[in-house]
């Protein structure tokens, strides 16, 4: 594949950002503001679309002036050191983490809604989703052609018929509707910067979506034009998602469910309702990181190969070519991590350790700017950047902040016991190859609603060919 010619499009980068987002955190997210904020939530969701946007872009950037894998570690690393570089991999790698065991709480959650479960069955159903997503990713295999189409059908197409039903509904009974919206701001904005913190996880995965730029035609104007129109349509498929939620369930109900969606499924279309949703949820939340849930073990084996980690991290499958050690390792860690926390918690502290990582991302970038770039807005993205991180640093809970801070520090003696191992070259350079990250970037358009894009895209060229033979 050598000489591979890199000619993704602004359409294929916005796709890839899009299917780097969305997933299953609409299902999940939605049910933990509504009693922090109320209605008032709308709000927060449009906020925090703007905080992920700007540092989104601040990645773009960061990716113009250093085109090569690694992200923010490659980054911070670039702009500073290895050990900056080492505490932004390490914070990023524990906050990617923690996805597994919060899906695996919200499936337990989700098939519980339907199938009452008791505590012990509850525990071997998160046992069994872990076990299941670890295998999948150590076998490596990937759904293709059709059948990836029809998995991206079936776990959009229960959020699409709820938001088409649901506005239908408004218009139908809207004093009913509206009404669910007073009061507005119920308990004022005491919460509302935690429910920032929580919300904006639902926006996180746009930093697995930004591509080495000469891999992107032109790409001082197609990668911020991407990334504002994927952050765009990520934000418009929250908002009236949560738009239509918000105004079929009465606060007090909304407040009391753990399955926000199912509770307004069942409002809609009864008893078939609950069940069309939980189908939805259920393969969102199994099948929202379809290319690598344990992505988290990516970044991991690539600071193995730096010689940062443990080099165990570093081993490959023999037969399937993943690194099998560290997924294991991942998967019993977020077992552990499933049966003892709350989704709250698990999502606040990934987001204290994404903040700390996309901080020092954003400090990074004020170094590697270039005065005569074609860039625009250089100079106060990143300032902006460092803004927000500061902003979610401290709007989470002390608890979180105590531990997070500690789980932070406790990579500096990672970092000096492994640091002067030697680089594992053969390793690295297979990783870093320019043909296989090009490869794993562009699967990314095949995701969740990034496909979906993808095929009415393709149905619509074909509708205007079909016009087009016929005049």
């Amino acid at each position: 594949m050598t000489g591979l010619k890199r000619a993704l499009t602004e359409f294929d980068l916005t796709n890839i950002i899009v299917g780097s987002i969305v997933g299953a955190d609409i299902y999940i997210a939605s049910a933990l503001t509504a009693g922090l904020v109320g209605p008032f939530a709308i709000v927060v969701w449009i906020v925090a679309g703007i905080c992920a946007t700007t540092i989104a872009v601040v990645f773009a950037y960061c990716s113009y002036y250093v085109p090569r894998a690694g992200g923010p570690f490659a980054y911070v690393s670039a702009a500073f050191d290895d050990f900056y570089g080492f505490l932004t991999g390490w914070s990023m790698w524990i906050a990617e983490m923690l996805a597994l065991p919060v899906f695996a709480i919200a499936f337990a959650l989700y098939l519980g809604s339907v199938v009452p479960l008791s505590p012990a069955a509850e525990m071997a159903v998160r046992g069994l989703f872990i076990g299941a997503l670890t295998t999948v990713n150590v076998v490596g295999v990937r759904v293709a052609g059709r059948l990836n189409d029809l998995l991206t059908v079936i776990k959009l197409l229960p959020l699409v018929v709820f938001i088409l039903a649901g506005l239908v509904f408004a218009l139908l009974h809207p004093a009913f509707f509206l009404g669910n919206y007073r009061p507005f701001m119920p308990f004022g904005l005491e919460n509302a910067a935690y429910a920032v913190v929580l919300i904006f996880w639902a926006y996180v995965g746009f930093e697995m979506g930004t591509l080495p730029a000469d891999e992107v035609k032109d790409p001082a104007r197609s990668i911020p034009r991407a990334i504002f129109r994927g952050m765009a349509i990520v934000g418009v498929f929250y908002i009236v998602t949560n738009f239509v939620l918000y105004g079929l369930i009465p606060r007090a109900a909304l407040e009391a469910t753990t399955t926000p969606l199912v509770l307004a499924g069942t409002i809609l279309f009864g008893s078939a309702g609950a069940i069309f949703m939980t189908v939805g949820a259920l393969f969102s939340v199994s099948g929202s990181d379809e290319s690598g849930m344990l992505g988290s073990s990516r970044l991991a084996y690539a600071m193995a190969i730096d010689g940062l980690f443990p080099s165990v991290f570093a081993r490959l499958h023999p037969r399937y070519g993943t690194p099998y050690v560290v997924l294991i390792v991942e998967g019993v860690v977020a077992f552990v991590l499933s049966s003892y926390a709350d989704l709250s918690g698990l999502i606040s502290f990934s987001v204290f350790n994404l903040a700390f990582s996309f901080l020092l991302t954003s400090f990074a970038l004020i170094v590697l700017k270039k005065d005569e770039s074609p860039l625009l807005g250089q100079v106060f993205l990143p300032l902006a950047g460092i803004g927000i991180c500061l902003f979610l640093l401290a709007s989470t809970p002390p608890l979180d902040m105590v531990v997070g801070a500690v789980v932070i520090a406790a990579g500096v003696p990672i970092y000096l016991y492994f640091s002067p191992k030697t680089d594992i070259h053969h390793l690295k350079e297979e990783f870093l190859s320019e043909e296989a990250l090009f490869l794993r970037r562009v699967a990314a358009k095949e995701l969740y609603l990034a496909n979906f894009i993808r095929l009415l895209r393709e149905a619509w060229d074909a509708g205007r060919q079909v016009v087009r033979r016929r005049l």
